[in-house]
C-alpha cells in the first residue's frame, strides 16, 4: 500500500497516520462503530465518496486489519463490513474528536458570528 513505508517508523504518530491518514478512512471507521453495512449502505452514509476511493479505502483498512470483509455465499452474493478488534479500539479516539469538533466548531461559530456582527 501507498504508506506501508511509514508503517516501519520509529515514530508512532506516523505509524498510526500511515494507517489513519486520509480523509476518508476516520469517516468510513466511524460510520461502522456500532453497526455492520454493505458497500452501499456505507455509500449512501458517507456520501461525497467516489465508488472507487470507497472502494480502495475498504480495501487498505482491510489489509490493516482495522475492518473484516464478510462474503455470504448467497444469490445474489452479499458482502459486509464491520469493524475487527483493532478497529473497535479506534471508536474511543473517534469519539473524542466528534467532542473536540463540537467544542471547538461551537466556539468558532461563534466568533465567526460575533465578527459579522460587528459586537
Amino acid at each position: 500500500m501507498k504508506n506501508d513505508i511509514l508503517k516501519y517508523s520509529n515514530c508512532p504518530i506516523q505509524r498510526s497516520m500511515a494507517i489513519l491518514g486520509s480523509k476518508w478512512k476516520p469517516i468510513i471507521i466511524y460510520t461502522l462503530r456500532d453497526r455492520k453495512a454493505r458497500f452501499g449502505q456505507l455509500h449512501a452514509s458517507i456520501g461525497h465518496i467516489s465508488r472507487k476511493v470507497l472502494t480502495d479505502m475498504l480495501r487498505e483498512l482491510e489489509h490493516d486489519e482495522i475492518i473484516l470483509r464478510q462474503e455470504f455465499k448467497e444469490i445474489p452474493p452479499r458482502v459486509e463490513y464491520h469493524l475487527t478488534e483493532k478497529g473497535k479500539a479506534l471508536i474511543p479516539i473517534m469519539t473524542a474528536l466528534t467532542r473536540w469538533d463540537d467544542l471547538y466548531s461551537r466556539h468558532h461559530e461563534a466568533a465567526q458570528t460575533e465578527k459579522v456582527s460587528g459586537t
